[in-house]
C-alpha cells in the first residue's frame, strides 16, 4: 500500500496521463489490470476555468476507476487554482500538476517542463493551488529543461516546502523528449532529498523492470507510461512477481476478451458509430507482435461498428488459436 496524502492505494503501481491515450475507457482497463492509481489524460486549466465543452469532457469519470487522479496544465497561479477546484468538483480523488511535458505546443505558453525554467513561477503556481486544494495534490516534474541546468532536486525541494503531497519524476530533460536512456539515478537523487513520495517513471518495458526500479532508486511507487499502451497487462504480471509467481504473458482468450470490453467501454463514452475509429488503433496496440497480422491489419480499416469488429477479431484468434507459439 502507498499513501499520497489522505489518499491511501491499494498498490504503488500507477498508469502515466498520456495525451489521447488514458480516456475513461482506457483508464478502466488498467485499473482492472490492478493499477493502483489511474490519472486522465493532461487537462488545460484555461480550458477548465473557461468551461470549453471539450475540456470538460476529459473530467467524465466513473465509480470502478477510483482513485483517480487529474492531470491540469498551465502557467498561471489563478488559472490553475481554479482548474483544481473544478476537477475536485468533478471527483478527482487528486491533483496532479504537469511539469514534464516537453511537447513545444505545451512550452510555448510556459506550461509543461517550460516552468522547470522558472523556479519562483513554480513557487507561486504550487502555493496558489495548494490553499484551494482539499485532495491530495501532486506535481510530475523531469530532470531539468536541459543538460545546462539539472534542477529535478532544487525543483522538489520547493514542491515540498509549497506543501505537495508526491512528486513524479521522469529522468530526462525536457530538451531530450523521450530520446536518450532514462537517467534512474536522478529519482534515487530526488528520493534523497525530500521526504514526501517519490514516484519513479520512465523505460519501464517489462514486468522485471518495476521491482529493479525501486531497487535501485528507493522510489515509494513506479509509474509506468507507454509500456502499458500496447501491454496493459503489465499491471498484472508485477503483482504476480511480488508475491513470488510467475508473471506469463496474456493468452489469446485473454486478449480477445480485453479487445471486446474495451470497445464497450469506449461505446459508452462515444457512442458505437464514433468508438470505431479509436478501437482501429488499439487493435493494432494489443495484437502487436502476434502471427498473421499483415491480413488481419487490413481488415481492421473496416471496422464500422460492434458486428464486424466481433466478425473480424474471432477470425483472426480463430486463426491464432489454431497456431502454437
Amino acid at each position: 500500500m502507498l499513501e499520497i496524502g489522505t489518499l491511501k492505494l491499494e498498490n504503488n503501481l500507477m498508469m502515466a496521463p498520456m495525451a489521447g491515450v488514458t480516456n475513461l475507457a482506457f483508464r478502466l482497463m488498467v485499473k482492472s489490470m490492478g493499477a493502483g492509481l489511474v490519472f486522465s489524460e493532461m487537462v488545460s486549466a484555461m480550458g477548465l476555468k473557461v468551461n470549453q465543452k471539450k475540456t470538460m469532457a476529459y473530467l467524465r469519470s466513473h465509480s470502478s476507476e477510483k482513485p483517480l487522479a487529474v492531470q491540469i496544465f498551465g502557467s498561471k497561479p489563478d488559472v490553475l487554482a481554479r482548474a483544481a477546484q473544478i476537477v475536485i468538483e468533478a471527483g478527482a480523488d487528486c491533483v496532479d500538476i504537469n511539469m514534464g511535458c516537453p511537447v513545444k505546443k505545451v512550452t510555448k505558453t510556459g506550461s509543461g517542463s517550460s516552468l522547470l525554467r522558472d523556479p519562483k513561477a513554480i513557487e507561486k503556481i504550487v502555493t496558489a493551488v495548494r490553499i484551494v486544494c482539499s485532495v491530495p495534490l501532486t506535481v510530475k516534474i523531469r530532470t531539468g529543461w536541459s543538460p545546462d541546468v539539472p534542477n529535478a532536486c532544487e525543483i522538489a525541494h520547493i514542491l515540498e516546502d509549497c506543501g505537495v503531497d508526491a512528486v513524479t519524476v521522469h529522468p530526462r530533460f525536457a530538451t531530450q523528449g523521450f530520446t536518450e536512456t532514462a537517467d534512474w539515478s536522478v529519482i534515487r537523487k530526488v528520493k534523497e532529498s525530500v521526504k514526501v513520495p517519490v514516484i519513479g517513471n520512465g523505460d519501464i518495458v517489462a514486468p522485471e523492470d518495476v521491482p529493479k526500479m525501486i531497487e535501485d532508486t528507493g522510489c515509494d511507487g513506479v509509474m509506468i507510461g507507454r509500456t502499458a499502451v500496447s501491454n496493459p497487462w503489465i499491471f498484472r504480471q508485477v503483482l504476480q512477481l511480488e508475491k513470488g509467481l510467475p508473471a506469463p504473458k496474456p493468452d489469446f482468450a485473454e486478449r480477445k476478451t480485453l479487445i471486446l470490453d474495451h470497445y464497450h467501454h469506449l461505446t459508452d463514452s462515444m457512442g458505437e458509430y464514433k468508438a470505431a475509429l479509436p478501437m482501429r488503433g488499439l487493435l493494432l496496440r494489443y495484437t502487436k507482435g502476434l502471427p498473421h497480422s499483415t491480413r488481419f491489419r487490413e481488415k481492421i480499416t473496416h471496422i464500422k461498428d460492434f458486428e464486424t469488429l466481433s466478425e473480424t477479431v474471432d477470425e483472426y484468434f480463430t486463426v491464432l488459436e489454431g497456431r502454437e507459439i
